[in-house]
C-alpha cells in the first residue's frame, strides 16, 4: 500500500520518478541513473535484472573534475557523462537507457547525458 506524503511537492517529485522509471521496467538494458544535488551530479549504471550497481561515478570524486574546478556546474555534470561512458565500455556496455530520475531533461542533466552519447553510449 502507497503511503501519503503530506508535502505536495515530495508527492510530486515521487510521482515523477515513477511515470519516468515505469517504461523503464520493460527492457533488459542497463539503465544511466542521474542524481543531482545543489552541490554534485552522480550517475550510476544498474544492472535492470538484479538491480545492481555496476558502475559508478560523481563530481565529488577529485579525480574526475579537477582539483579547484566547480562541482555544481555544467562542465562538471559534462565531465562525469564522460567518466561514465568509459566505465560503461570498460564493462562492455554499449546500450543503456537513460533515467533521468524526475529531473528535468535541461542543464546538468541534459549536459551529462550528451557528453556520455559523445564519448559513445548510446540511448
Amino acid at each position: 500500500m502507497k503511503r501519503k506524503s503530506r508535502n505536495e511537492k515530495v508527492r510530486k517529485a515521487l510521482a515523477r520518478r515513477q511515470r519516468v522509471r515505469k517504461g523503464m521496467a520493460r527492457t533488459d538494458r542497463a539503465r544511466l541513473t542521474v542524481f543531482r544535488s545543489a552541490r554534485h551530479i552522480y550517475a550510476q549504471l544498474v544492472e535492470p535484472k538484479t538491480g545492481k550497481t555496476i558502475a559508478t561515478v560523481s563530481s565529488r570524486k577529485a579525480g574526475v573534475v579537477g582539483a579547484g574546478a566547480g562541482t555544481g556546474n555544467v562542465e562538471a555534470a559534462k565531465k562525469v557523462g564522460e567518466a561514465i561512458a568509459v566505465l560503461a565500455k570498460e564493462k562492455n556496455i554499449d546500450r543503456v537507457v537513460f533515467n533521468r530520475n524526475g529531473f528535468l531533461y535541461h542543464g546538468r542533466v541534459k549536459a551529462l547525458a550528451e557528453a556520455a552519447r559523445e564519448a559513445g553510449l548510446q540511448f
